[in-house]
């Protein structure tokens, strides 16, 4: 193979506690110090590729080339994902799985979960009047699990909403904790899927009859290519996966919460309601702070690209931050500027906080419409529907910490309606 080069490689027996340190920067360190896109190293005591930027974008979600079943850590399955869920499957019945989900994504439901959340915002607020200090992100995590359950037609009580919020929160907060906030993750998990389990069997019993647009019903119902009901445990994997990623938004929340505060020239072209500005800001936020940092996929089969060979079964990370922060796609990626998106065409490879690609056939979230939207309201909340204090705190956030939240959880105070 005289056209194979070899790939940039980091040396040592194992760099899975360097991932640890470095969170977010650890691919992106050794892009820069490789001078290239790609490289080798070992984690979890195997053979890892690493890459970013568009090119190893497009690589990365060729379906050909690269595989999901196999590649989540069992961690990451009892935590974010669940097992036998629509992220770990390829191929035909991926396809089949992820049409199962874009049902869901008509212009109408979303518009649906759009007026939800902003009924709940509009009601937190009156209770926010209230309180001597609000922690936003914990407040904001009640709103979107009151918002997504009734949207996903999960019946939840008033007084269950703060434990369930928090049991969501888990999924996420935990992937990459070790020790006890790892287990509380998976206790959460179990929790979880447990209860809708008992959900979509009294669906399937006709003792629960939710609404024929939701996801409880229309997944309690799905039969997959080879006509068979779903289990229901994976029936709850499936439902937990639409509830979750809507909870995660508050991630993204707090953080549009912060870009307003330290970023005050923002907050007067957004008091225009200029729906294009609006978006332009909220893909900003996406873009510019910390998400998830990597997504991961096995070599399908081996193949060479780019003089580099890729072999089969090998474990294969995509910088997801450091693709947002590339200087060959973003000029100046670490400013903070909306106005980049002005003539934004859109490129699925190049923009990825929620993974590249496309949306129906491929691994990109189909939540991204609902991020993008929910983040819209919200902005139009928190600029013309409220005003608020800022009191001094800790608004540091960590490029280590996965996934990253601001030290404080940004406390805001003195609430009042507009």
């Amino acid at each position: 193979m005289s056209n194979v080069s070899p790939m940039p490689k980091e040396e040592g027996l194992d760099h899975t506690l360097s991932l640890a340190r470095e969170g977010y920067l650890y691919i992106p360190n050794r892009r820069h110090s490789f001078n290239s896109n790609i490289f080798e190293t070992r984690l979890l005591g195997k053979k890892a590729i690493c890459m970013g930027g568009k090119e190893a974008a497009e690589l990365f979600y060729d379906e050909e080339k690269f595989m999901r079943q196999g590649a989540a850590p069992n961690r990451i399955l009892q935590t974010l994902f669940g097992s036998k869920g629509v992220q770990t499957l390829d191929g035909a019945e991926h396809k089949h799985r992820k049409e199962m989900f874009m049902a869901l994504m008509s212009q109408e439901r979303i518009e649906d979960l759009i007026n939800l959340t902003r009924n709940e915002w509009e009601s937190a607020v009156t209770k926010w009047e209230g309180m001597d200090e609000v922690v936003l992100y914990e407040e904001v995590q009640e709103i979107l699990c009151r918002a997504a359950c009734h949207w996903a037609g999960v019946p939840i009580q008033v007084d269950e909403i703060k434990a369930r919020s928090k049991e969501f929160g888990s999924l996420f907060e935990s992937v990459a904790a070790i020790g006890p906030n790892h287990w509380l993750g998976r206790t959460a998990r179990n929790n979880l899927e447990k209860w809708i389990s008992g959900l979509v069997e009294k669906v399937r019993n006709q003792e629960l009859e939710p609404p024929e647009n939701t996801a409880l019903h229309q997944f309690s119902w799905h039969r997959d290519a080879s006509g068979d009901l779903l289990e229901a445990e994976v029936v709850a994997v499936e439902v937990i996966n639409i509830i979750r990623p809507i909870i995660a938004i508050s991630i993204f929340i707090n953080f549009t919460a912060l870009a307003i505060h330290h970023y005050p020239e923002e907050k007067v072209k957004l008091q225009s309601r200029d729906e294009k500005y609006t978006e332009m800001f909220v893909q900003e936020v996406r873009r510019f702070y910390p998400f998830f940092p990597l997504v991961a996929a096995r070599v399908k089969k081996d193949f060479i690209w780019n003089g580099y060979k890729f072999d089969a079964g090998t474990l294969t990370l995509l910088d997801l931050y450091g693709t947002n922060h590339d200087p060959t796609i973003w000029d100046n990626p670490d400013l903070f500027n909306p106005e980049r998106f002005s003539d934004w065409k859109g490129n699925p490879f190049s923009f990825i906080p929620q993974g590249g690609g496309d949306y129906h056939s491929g691994h990109r979230c189909p939540g991204e419409w609902i991020t993008v939207e929910v983040m819209k309201a919200v902005v139009d909340q928190l600029i013309n529907k409220m005003e608020y204090q800022v009191p001094e705190q800790d608004l540091s956030f960590s490029l280590v910490s996965m996934p990253s939240i601001p030290e404080s959880r940004f406390v805001i105070n003195n609430v009042k309606r507009k």
